[in-house]
């Protein structure tokens, strides 16, 4: 069972006015990926990875944590765990990450740099200054905490004088282009996804690669911010077959995310859905003779990357989209 819904969401919430995240990490574990990159910090145009990719590893973990919960006596007292948690951050104890799934998802943060550096796209990083967007807190309705910190994330840009925000995730993206506009007068930044942002520039391949890949769209990228074509398009252009499953473009089927946090076997069995939906959209084409290869789902949001690749276990294997990206468009670059 999961535990009690209300002590659950207002102890995220009180993470957020507090401690500026739904779920607190380390400094050095949200700005690692950036090491040997050499960024600026700050300027009028930055990279924004919103913790996303940082904060997974974190959730993922404390989502385990909260099943052992849910499925003992201790659910009980979750209440008085929010009391404590208002005076020690208890997801400190609780969330303890591979270092291997941190790594990981470093990695795709290296990725979408270096491709935005071989677009000769001039950026900076806002580096332990850098806040969550605020995401989770939205999609639960907790319409107080989040205005009061989407203002603070808002002030922290304008006070690095950022006039334009690169996005590296789909939530991210919705929060800082769709979201914030309606709750923060004045608000006038341009935000985009660094997939728009080399279709923009007209990135072109140094290497051609191949294989097949069944490609799920994140249903808040595509549903809310147009972003369909481009990641194809890029896909396309670096020599990769797209396949579309069933329910694909902006009537994508959902991964199961962010309602594992509440709803973890809900969400578990829409991913197990989206997963055979996948699945069956490379081997169809195998059975109408395309040629055997390894079965690659591709994602473009953490969210949907840890729960499909969850329910898949080793039936199907995923790869975020930057990982083609990078080996097609700047092979040889490195982070020194």
């Amino acid at each position: 069972m999961p535990l009690p819904i209300g002590d659950t969401i207002g102890i995220l919430a009180d993470n957020l006015r507090q401690r500026r995240s739904v779920l607190p990490i380390p400094v050095r574990a949200a700005t690692r990926w950036a090491r040997g990159l050499n960024l600026p910090r700050g300027g009028e145009t930055v990279m924004y990875t919103g913790l996303m990719f940082q904060l997974i590893p974190y959730i993922e973990a404390m989502s385990g944590a909260e099943e052992r919960l849910g499925d003992s006596w201790l659910a009980g007292f979750t209440g008085l765990g929010r009391q404590v948690n208002k005076v020690v951050n208890i997801s400190a104890f609780m969330a303890r990450p591979s270092a291997q799934a941190q790594a990981a998802n470093d990695q795709v943060l290296v990725n979408v740099a270096l491709l935005l550096k071989q677009a000769e796209v001039d950026f900076g990083y806002l580096y332990e200054e850098e806040l969550y967007s605020g995401a989770l807190i939205y999609d639960l309705g907790v319409h107080e905490a989040l205005v009061s910190h989407a203002r603070k994330v808002y002030d922290v840009l304008k006070k690095h004088s950022v006039k334009n925000v690169i996005t590296v995730d789909p939530h991210t993206t919705n929060m800082l282009r769709s979201v914030y506009p309606t709750i923060i007068d004045g608000y006038d930044l341009k935000v985009q996804s660094y997939l728009e942002v080399l279709a923009e520039k007209g990135l072109k391949p140094v290497k051609t690669l191949a294989g097949e890949v069944a490609i799920h769209d994140s249903c808040v990228f595509a549903r809310y911010e147009n972003v369909v074509d481009q990641p194809r398009d890029l896909l396309a252009q670096a020599g990769i077959t797209v396949r579309e499953p069933e329910d694909a473009g902006k009537y994508t089927w959902c991964c199961g995310g962010p309602a594992e946090s509440l709803y973890p076997k809900k969400a578990l069995a829409n991913a197990e859905k989206r997963v055979a939906q996948l699945k069956k959209a490379v081997t169809a084409e195998r059975a109408g003779g395309a040629e055997a290869g390894v079965e690659t789902g591709i994602t473009m949001c953490p969210i949907c990357l840890v729960n499909l690749q969850k329910a898949a276990q080793e039936s199907l294997r995923f790869q975020d989209i930057s990982h083609y990206l990078r080996q097609a468009y700047c092979p040889q670059a490195e982070v020194k």
